[in-house]
């Protein structure tokens, strides 16, 4: 069909030269994009044809202007619906739609005359005994895109009605190129093996390589400095034998979140101010019992060589559900599992997930952020080893100026807190907390006495703001990110 159209363009303007798109249109009774697109193929061929561009302006209806071609102006309408005798102005007003300005109209057309004197108020009667519905008649023209008489104050006159509205179009003026001929052959786009083993190619015209071309950019996604750096979080663990522990608890029980850990019930942490608790559903109710008393006996009177906190642990309290405020709920999680083994063996295991807390948003800290967690268990482990498995892993982050500080954390002893400087803020800025889980924890879980586990976690945002050098943590995550950096910004490689 393209190709015949083509033809039929190229015999015409072999005949009549030169002529403008617009009106080959309608010449063969073709919708005009055909016609440019039919140019736009001949311009790729060469010089078969001349085409300059021309920018046009036409009328088109409106919906209200498609509507007084149909069924006539405004003012005709409260013409003819005036009868012999008259009517009465507001009860005319009720009757024909778009009154007031068909009224205005027909009163300055001179079609119809008002009775102000009239018993019950106005009365409008006709001024002539016909009338001709010159505004129709333009609307009709217009449609049928035949503007010849129509004047520019008319025009003007009907956008101002909103009867029509002006729309821009553009057209090619066409004439004979320095190559015209009126048949075209398909140009060939592939060199194909059929071609060269028959010699066919030496009768065929290639299409032109265009170098140049850019080509249409890929539509895809970008990853996030956080996804990259996250990537290479996981690659590290994997290399050094851990194995990914599941993360997909965003709701934890306070007792899986707080008390198994050896957190008492009257921590500070597990206040309001520091906790999102959730509401509906408020509290979990599937516990291991056994595995409950345990934990209820240590916090209470103690166990294992400890005196424990000796207050009354209550169950009700344990039962809270809230948003996890640290991925160590999974850790107690799996070493209980682990516990419950058989016999013991030692294992390794990281998470990288969300976890939440109720903080003062600033420039290094969020209500809503990751957490990488590390564990290893195995027997006779000590603090040398921990620093030892941190230092190592920092290393192949390519983090290396470390420190770290005494700490205390209810469910580790001891503890240390990691810190690390940071090139843009210029401070030591502390990136993770580490230690050796308490027996208090380990022991009730059912692991053998001997059995250590040594842990860290550390924040995904921090080290992703030491390595891009992001100074304030909001435009990394949040409603104040930065699109374009998330495009601008590299592939996430470490100093292994």
């Amino acid at each position: 069909m393209a190709d015949e159209l083509a033809a039929s363009v190229l015999k015409y303007l072999s005949e009549n030269e030169p002529i403008d798109t617009q009106d080959l249109a309608k010449v063969l009774n073709v919708d005009h994009q055909k016609i440019v697109g039919v140019v736009k193929s001949l311009q790729s061929l060469g010089e078969i044809i001349n085409a300059e561009q021309r920018l046009n302006k036409s009328y088109e209806l409106t919906e209200e202007g498609k509507q007084v071609a149909e069924k006539g102006s405004h003012e005709a309408l409260i013409f003819h619906a005036i009868p012999d005798g008259g009517i009465p102005q507001a009860e005319l007003m009720k009757t024909v739609p778009n009154a007031k300005i068909g009224f205005s109209k027909a009163m300055q057309a001179g079609w119809v005359q008002m009775d102000k004197k009239s018993e019950g108020g106005p009365k409008v009667f006709k001024k002539v005994d016909k009338i001709e519905d010159s505004v129709q008649d333009c609307m009709r023209r217009i449609q049928d895109l035949n503007l010849d008489g129509i004047t520019d104050n008319q025009k003007n006159e009907y956008k101002k009605r909103k009867l029509v509205q002006e729309v821009k179009f553009a057209s090619y003026l066409l004439s004979k190129g320095a190559d015209f001929k009126l048949s075209i052959a398909k140009q060939e786009v592939d060199l194909t093996p059929e071609m060269i083993s028959k010699g066919s190619w030496k009768d065929k015209t290639f299409k032109e390589y265009n170098f140049n071309a850019l080509g249409v950019m890929p539509h895809c996604g970008h990853l996030h400095p956080l996804m990259k750096v996250r990537a290479e979080y996981r690659q590290i663990f994997l290399e050094m034998g851990f194995t990914e522990m599941p993360t997909n608890n965003f709701i934890e029980s306070s007792f899986w979140n707080f008390d198994v850990l050896f957190q008492p019930q009257q921590h500070p942490a597990r206040d309001a101010h520091d906790t999102f608790f959730i509401s509906d559903p408020a509290s979990a109710h599937t516990f291991p019992m056994d595995y409950l008393e345990r934990v209820k006996k240590v916090h209470s009177v103690g166990g294992y060589g400890s005196q424990g906190y000796k207050y009354d642990w209550s169950i009700d309290e344990a039962k809270k559900n809230i948003l996890r405020t640290h991925t160590t709920a999974v850790t107690s999680r799996m070493l209980y599992k682990v516990a419950q083994q058989p016999e013991f063996k030692p294992v390794k295991y990281f998470s990288i997930d969300r976890v939440f807390r109720n903080e003062n948003l600033d420039n290094t800290h969020l209500a809503e952020f990751h957490q990488i967690e590390g564990v290893v268990a195995d027997y006779g482990l000590t603090l040398g080893d921990l620093i030892g498995v941190i230092n190592e892993f920092f290393k192949k982050l390519g983090i290396t100026k470390l420190r770290f500080k005494p700490a205390y954390n209810p469910y580790t002893e001891p503890s240390m807190e990691v810190f690390s400087y940071h090139e843009g803020l210029k401070k030591w800025v502390e990136i993770g907390n580490s230690g050796i889980f308490r027996p208090e924890m380990l022991l009730p879980m059912g692991l053998p006495e001997g059995v250590n586990a040594i842990a860290w976690g550390l924040s995904l945002e921090r080290p992703t703001m030491i390595k891009y050098k992001i100074d304030n943590i909001r435009e990394l995550i949040g409603s104040k990110v930065n699109l374009q950096m998330v495009y601008d910004n590299p592939v996430c490689r470490l100093d292994k």
